[in-house]
């Protein structure tokens, strides 16, 4: 069904499953794994590279030059854009969201924040 859309390469996929051993020993039996997105490998891995393989090539098949995305501050979406869209050539502008009460500077400069900065968002 999806290959009848237009998609890019952002990640390495299949990303592994893992048998989270001790997890499963505590638990007293039932067998627990974790799907590891975080080793797609873009902007520090997550599973927003999924739909953006497909979304970006969206905006490029309709001659976008800037995306626009929305999210909290610290938002690990606007961090995977902001690094899809530089490797693609396409602006990126991220309106972040204060959903934190006062948080600290250092909060609001640092991690995603950072990352959406050298990534040029």
């Amino acid at each position: 069904m999806l290959e009848k859309f237009e998609r890019i390469k952002l990640g390495h996929f299949p990303t592994p499953i893992e048998h989270l051993k001790n997890i499963s020993k505590y638990l007293g039996g039932p067998n627990i794994f974790i799907k590891r997105d975080d080793c797609t490998g873009l902007a520090t891995g997550g599973n927003k590279t999924r739909k953006l393989e497909f979304l970006i090539p969206d905006a490029i098949k309709n001659k976008a030059e800037l995306v626009v995305t929305v999210g909290a501050v610290q938002s690990n979406h606007a961090r995977q854009t902001a690094a899809a869209c530089t490797l693609m050539g396409l602006k990126c502008l991220i309106i972040l969201e204060q959903r934190v009460k006062d948080p600290p500077e250092v909060y609001m400069n640092s991690g995603n924040v950072f990352l959406d900065k050298l990534y040029g968002a």
